[in-house]
């Protein structure tokens, strides 16, 4: 979800590739590691050619002890990968900011209003669309509510978190912040592999669902702010991505049930419904 967020961001920023972005993480543990993964997948993919080592020099990670460096400490496999040349170990998030000046900073820390003010005016001063995810939850470990995004970036945030907050005034215009769920995709890769019997599911069926639920997000509902589609169509985008991985799967020679004429008809078909009557 947060991959798929990044993706529907290139359409209010104006960016066409993952390759022009820089972000940077603060936490490092399996959540940050496995969405830094993602986006440096979608980002060869994206760039023919690009091997995920050169990828991954677009993603920096802060953890307990600072920035992410070539040649720190205390640095177990995983992240060793994120340890790049170049930077000195800062210390302070805000500095990290100052040096790597990001266009994305995604909070997986659980600190409570560790994207603070002095954090998101910077992000704003370095971009003109700054994207903040503040991911953690529930909303009292959150690194900073909508309202404190939209306020100190003065209505120039791209948002998405994963607690839920209200929607707010902003300058006369209403403002919606999408919250990265993971009922989005769960379910709909879930009935994918239910549906097609694949039998492993791969880095590249987590990027196509992410790019699915991305382009389902309306243009009116980036205008307000939000990245997602409303969470009363989850159910349709559910469908959506079990059809796009049945028919990749279809193009990539390893379908291993019947092919179907109408792959989304088929997934609704296929999917419980509590209120349907026997």
């Amino acid at each position: 979800m947060a991959l798929a967020g990044v993706l529907a961001a290139k359409r209010v920023t104006g960016r066409s590739t993952l390759k022009d972005e820089t972000f940077l993480f603060l936490g490092a543990g399996e959540a940050a590691l496995g969405i830094a993964d993602l986006i440096a997948f979608a980002i060869t993919q994206e760039n023919e050619g690009m091997t995920l080592e050169e990828a991954r020099r677009n993603i920096w990670l802060f953890d307990s002890k600072g920035l992410i460096v070539e040649g720190r400490g205390h640095l177990t496999e995983h992240k060793l990968r994120y340890a790049h040349p170049g930077q000195a170990s800062q210390t302070a998030f805000v500095e990290a900011v100052r040096a790597l000046s990001p266009t994305g900073i995604i909070g997986v820390s659980t600190i409570a209003k560790s994207f603070n003010q002095e954090v998101l005016e910077l992000m704003a001063e370095i971009n003109e669309r700054p994207l903040i995810f503040a991911l953690s939850n529930p909303t009292s470990k959150s690194e900073c509510s909508f309202q404190e995004a939209v306020q100190h970036t003065k209505g120039k945030v791209i948002f998405a978190s994963g607690s839920p907050f209200p929607a707010l005034i902003w300058e006369g215009k209403t403002l919606v912040p999408g919250q990265s769920n993971n009922c989005y995709i769960f379910p709909g890769l879930g009935l994918s592999v239910v549906l097609t019997q694949m039998r492993r599911v791969k880095m590249e069926h987590f990027y196509l669902a992410a790019n699915t639920v991305a382009g389902m997000t309306s243009e009116a509902q980036l205008a307000q702010g939000c990245l997602f589609p409303p969470l009363g169509e989850v159910r349709h985008v559910s469908a959506a991505i079990a059809a796009a991985v049945a028919k990749k799967e279809k193009e990539e020679g390893r379908l291993r049930v019947p092919d179907q004429e109408d792959w989304l008809a088929y997934a609704k078909a296929a999917m419980y419904d509590p209120l349907a009557r026997e």
